[in-house]
């Protein structure tokens, strides 16, 4: 049987040698082959437990529930650990996906001045779409400009209720824009033409925006990676979709 060492192992693993004997001690992975020499070694079964073991530990578990987990399931195949893990990691990646956002769009409201109690932001805000490095680099680009300005005097006199007025507003152009493109309208029709009109309606509640400013930003819409990700995470094409349906709007 070839049998991996205990340095071989924390070689392969990247877990330590001293945390290899101490899961040995507490006989939560104890190696099953002894050497001729008299060392221990690792067997594949061995080594497939201890990845077992590192899974629950990064969902929380503590030693001791793992080994209490193990024990019990001892007859259990490891194509059902293999579930167990999955189903915990799913849910541990929600709920990390959740204070993401949460942390983002916190970032997002403190950079744009907005004065909300804890209580009113977790209200108001669900999903974000750009950072804390998307606020940093847009300040930098545009601070000098009066839309920027503007926006940044708007946003700040802004009240709860004009908020959730805007986030409710912005929620339902996105949906519409979304079913507009699954229900195949077209570039240039009167519904598009409707919704072009709507989006610049949004946009123009923080600054004035004209015609080639709203040409520039839905390029960026396909141009930077961010914007696009936003936009085709809701429905797959939908940046691509806005950007059309606005420039033939513009170019007629």
């Amino acid at each position: 049987m070839d049998a991996k060492t205990v340095g071989a192992v924390a070689a392969l693993t990247g877990v330590s040698v001293r945390t290899l004997h101490h899961y040995d001690h507490i006989g939560l992975v104890v190696p099953s082959v002894r050497t001729p020499a008299g060392y221990r070694g690792y067997t594949n079964a061995d080594i497939e437990r201890l990845h077992l073991v590192l899974v629950y530990r990064s969902v929380g578990l503590q030693l001791e529930d793992i080994r209490t987990l193990l024990l019990d399931d001892g007859d259990a195949d490891v194509l059902e650990h293999l579930r167990r893990q999955h189903r915990l990691l799913l849910e541990q990646a929600d709920r990390l996906q959740h204070t993401i956002k949460a942390v983002e769009e916190l970032m997002d409201a403190h950079r744009s001045g907005i004065q909300l109690t804890a209580e009113e932001q977790i209200e108001i805000f669900g999903t974000t779409a750009f950072g804390e490095e998307y606020a940093v680099e847009a300040e930098q680009r545009w601070r000098q400009t009066d839309a920027w300005k503007q926006s940044q005097q708007r946003a700040a006199a802004f009240t709860k209720q004009d908020w959730i007025d805007i986030k409710a507003e912005g929620d339902a152009l996105l949906q519409a824009l979304a079913e507009a493109k699954r229900d195949g309208v077209q570039p240039g029709s009167p519904v598009a033409h409707e919704l072009v009109a709507r989006h610049r309606a949004a946009i123009e509640r923080f600054y004035d925006f004209g015609g080639e400013m709203h040409r520039n930003l839905v390029e960026m819409y396909v141009a930077d990676e961010r914007f696009t990700r936003y936009y085709d995470d809701v429905e797959p094409g939908l940046a691509q979709f806005v950007r059309d349906i606005v420039i033939a709007s513009i170019d007629e």
